[in-house]
C-alpha cells in the first residue's frame, strides 16, 4: 500500500480550479487516454502573470491532486516564475509522492511547459483532442506502449537524477508495458552519465544534487542515525551540514564528509567540493 501525504489525500478529495477557461490565453496537454492518464492545463495570463488557471485530467489521485496543487503554484505568479516549476517541486509541494507515482507530477510539468510553449502562437486545442497520440514535430518515441518521447526520458533523467530503467519507468511509464523499450532507455541512461557532466546547466545541477542528496546519500546515512540537511550550492561548492555516523555506507572506511563528497562526484561532476558548515 502507497503512502500518501495529508496533502495529496485532501487535492485528491477536494480538487481546486477543476473545468475548462473559456477564452484562455494558453493551452496545455500532456499524456494520453489510450495510455490511462491525461491532462489539459488552461492559462489566463495578463501583463505577464498567471491570473487564473484550470484543469481537467483523467487518471488516478496522484494525477489529480498533482494537477490540482500545481494550479494553486502558478496563479498570481509571473511567466518567469512559472517556467522554472520542475516536476519535482510539484511532487514537494504535495509532500512527496510515492516513487511509483512521480509520472503524475511529470505530466503536470509537461502540460505546464506545453501550454507555455503555446502562450505566443496559441491556438484552441480542442480540435486536436481526437488526436491523442499527436508528438511534437521531430521527436522520436521511444516507448509506443504509451507514447513516450526520447525528449521525455532525457528530461526526467536529467531533472531528477534517475539512474535505472525502473526509475525511468516511474516519472514517465516508459518501459512499463511490453518492454521493449528497456533496452534503448538503458542505453540512454549510460550515455547521459558518461557524458561531460559541465554540459549542465546550473539549475540542472542543483536539481541533481538535490536528488542524489535526497536519494541516494540520506538513506545510507540514517540506516545508522547519521542525517545531512544542505545549505547551499555554488558553483561545485556543496555545503552541508552533517551529522551522525555512517558506519553502513559503503567503502566504510570514509568519513562522512567523505562519502558525501565521492557520491557527488561520482555521480553529478568530479570537481565538486562538499564543505561542511
Amino acid at each position: 500500500m502507497w503512502d500518501y501525504s495529508e496533502k495529496v489525500i485532501d487535492h485528491y478529495r477536494n480538487p481546486r480550479n477543476v473545468g475548462k477557461l473559456d477564452n484562455a490565453d494558453a493551452v496545455g496537454e500532456a499524456g494520453s487516454l489510450a495510455c490511462g492518464d491525461s491532462l489539459k492545463i488552461y492559462l489566463k495570463i495578463d501583463n505577464g502573470i498567471v491570473t487564473d488557471a484550470k484543469f481537467q485530467t483523467f487518471g488516478c489521485g496522484s494525477a489529480v491532486a498533482s494537477s490540482s496543487i500545481l494550479t494553486e503554484m502558478i496563479i498570481g505568479k509571473s511567466i518567469e516564475k512559472v517556467k522554472k516549476i520542475t516536476n519535482k517541486d510539484i511532487a514537494d509541494e504535495l509532500g512527496g509522492l510515492p516513487q511509483e507515482k512521480m509520472h503524475c507530477s511529470v505530466m503536470g510539468y509537461e502540460a505546464l511547459e506545453d501550454a507555455l510553449k503555446n502562450y505566443d502562437n496559441y491556438t484552441d486545442l480542442d480540435d486536436l483532442r481526437n488526436d491523442e497520440n499527436k508528438v511534437k514535430s521531430g521527436e522520436q518515441v521511444i516507448c509506443t506502449c504509451f507514447n513516450v518521447t526520447e525528449n521525455q526520458i532525457w528530461d526526467a533523467i536529467k531533472m531528477n537524477g534517475l539512474k535505472t530503467v525502473e526509475e525511468v519507468t516511474d516519472y514517465t511509464k516508459a518501459g512499463g508495458a511490453c518492454g521493449k523499450c528497456k533496452n534503448t532507455i538503458q542505453d540512454m541512461i549510460n550515455t547521459y552519465y558518461k557524458s561531460d557532466e559541465t554540459a549542465l546547466t546550473p539549475a540542472q545541477k542543483v536539481i541533481k544534487i538535490n536528488n542524489i542528496i535526497e536519494k541516494q546519500i540520506s538513506p545510507e546515512l540514517v540506516k545508522d542515525g547519521g542525517d545531512i540537511t544542505l545549505i547551499d550550492i555554488d558553483g561545485n561548492k556543496v555545503m552541508v551540514k552533517l551529522r551522525g555516523k555512517c558506519s553502513g555506507c559503503k567503502n566504510s572506511h570514509l568519513t562522512l564528509k567523505a562519502f558525501v563528497e565521492a557520491t557527488l562526484k561520482e555521480t553529478v561532476d568530479k570537481n565538486i567540493e562538499v564543505i561542511e558548515v
